[in-house]
């Protein structure tokens, strides 16, 4: 495929309410990933938890906003992308300036006198609640939007995108955390949301979702729970989970060992961004060069690829070592991830696909509500007080070949399966 023809396809593939959809997408993540970054020292350096308890509200708000997918996504099923898109800016609007209210001078006294961890825990429930609803409405409106022979680059340009945010967002973290403070970031995340309310309210428009939906509430609810009797369908989903367990330990134990162990001073927003300008990069290209290929053996050499990305770390501890596994571990991202979204869609019965995209996320939140408070653990007790702190590296090894092995266990057996039918 030349430049050309890809051009026409870009131009001519995709519904206009697919880049709508994915230009709030791209600010929603700038403002997700630009507090993302500093979350774990905001919480440890800033409030003064300790790294297990920065780990398990970590924990709290990583792992709702991906697993209420799965209820927004069948709420979004039944009531329309574009009002699901309303309830999510608006919220993650309020909740991350309330997140950053709790360090600002001018709210000490309100919060005064009340656990501020407590406090946080229902702050984090009700941003991540309003967050939940981007994921599944964003890939339901993909899903919609593109043709059969644009849906695999239509995903790789949602993931693109996805990507600029991730990379853009933790620049301005790092810019507003050096020059004004680290309660600064979540305004400018409160602001990138309310910016995409508006946006959302005059342009996107609806595409065949929310007008032409005749179940009922009740059977939705009802899917949403049969879908956990799927046994292949859930098993595929928790073996993701272990790969998702080793990505958020970037932004869990990245920013503890880099601080501690390598320089008090170092810029961990910009080291943890190496992932994103990987993917801004690169997507395209591997989506051109791995399009031939199924997407079970996509996503078995992404897993092989992240997995051998902390090899490097071990090699030799450093700044530049621990971006370079971030950029080779987002290879492998960016190998698996858009067939893995796409594998999903072709699986989704019709009707369903913002509940199924909704359950797509669920491998990210199990990696978030396990992976934050044990990736807190694992640092706080074992790695932190060792003379070989790089042993949380060779954990996270480990975790990639047992998530590698399985992962090709199931397109063994699932290949074979197909064959026969």
């Amino acid at each position: 495929m030349d430049i050309q023809s890809i051009r026409t396809k870009v131009r001519d593939g995709f519904h206009p309410t697919f880049w709508v959809a994915n230009g709030m997408e791209l600010f929603e993540r700038l403002a997700y990933y630009g507090q993302a970054t500093v979350l774990s020292i905001f919480l440890r350096n800033t409030l003064h938890f300790s790294e297990v308890e920065a780990g398990q509200l970590s924990s709290i708000f990583g792992g709702l906003i991906y697993l209420l997918p799965i209820l927004a996504g069948t709420l979004a099923d039944k009531f329309g992308f574009r009002r699901a898109f309303s309830i999510a800016f608006s919220m993650l609007a309020v909740g991350y300036f309330l997140i950053g209210s709790t360090a600002m001078p001018g709210f000490h006294e309100f919060y005064a006198g009340i656990s501020l961890y407590g406090c946080l825990v229902v702050i984090l429930i009700f941003t991540a609640f309003g967050g939940s609803f981007i994921k599944p409405s964003v890939l339901g409106t993909v899903a919609l939007t593109t043709k059969e022979e644009t849906k695999s680059l239509g995903y790789a340009i949602y993931y693109w995108l996805v990507n600029i945010g991730g990379a853009i967002g933790p620049a301005i973290a790092f810019i507003v955390r050096d020059q004004i403070g680290i309660a600064s970031v979540y305004i400018v995340s409160a602001i990138s949301c309310g910016l995409m309310f508006v946006v959302n309210f005059f342009f996107y428009k609806e595409v065949g979702n929310g007008e032409q939906d005749s179940e009922s509430l009740g059977t939705k609810l009802k899917n949403l729970v049969v879908v956990l009797g799927n046994f292949k369908f859930i098993s595929f989903l928790l073996i993701f989970g272990l790969y998702w367990i080793m990505f958020w330990q970037i932004f869990i134990i990245i920013p503890f060992y880099v601080t501690d162990f390598i320089s008090a001073d170092a810029p961990f927003e910009l080291i943890q961004s190496a992932g994103a300008w990987s993917i801004i990069l690169l997507q395209l290209i591997v989506n051109r060069l791995t399009k031939k290929w199924s997407p079970g053996v996509a996503m078995i050499v992404g897993f092989i690829i992240s997995t051998l990305s902390w090899l490097l770390v071990l090699a030799s501890p450093s700044i530049p070592t621990i971006v370079a596994a971030i950029f080779v571990f987002s290879i492998g991202e960016q190998t698996q991830a858009p067939r893995y979204y796409e594998y999903i869609s072709d699986i989704a019965p019709k009707g369903q696909q913002g509940l199924f995209q909704g359950y797509a996320f669920l491998p990210v939140a199990i990696a978030w509500g396990v992976g934050g408070t044990l990736g807190g653990w694992l640092y706080g007790t074992i790695a932190k007080p060792s003379s070989y702190p790089e042993i949380i590296f060779v954990v996270l090894f480990g975790i990639g070949v047992l998530a590698t092995i399985l992962m090709t266990i199931y397109h063994v057996v699932v290949t074979r399966h197909h064959a026969r039918s």
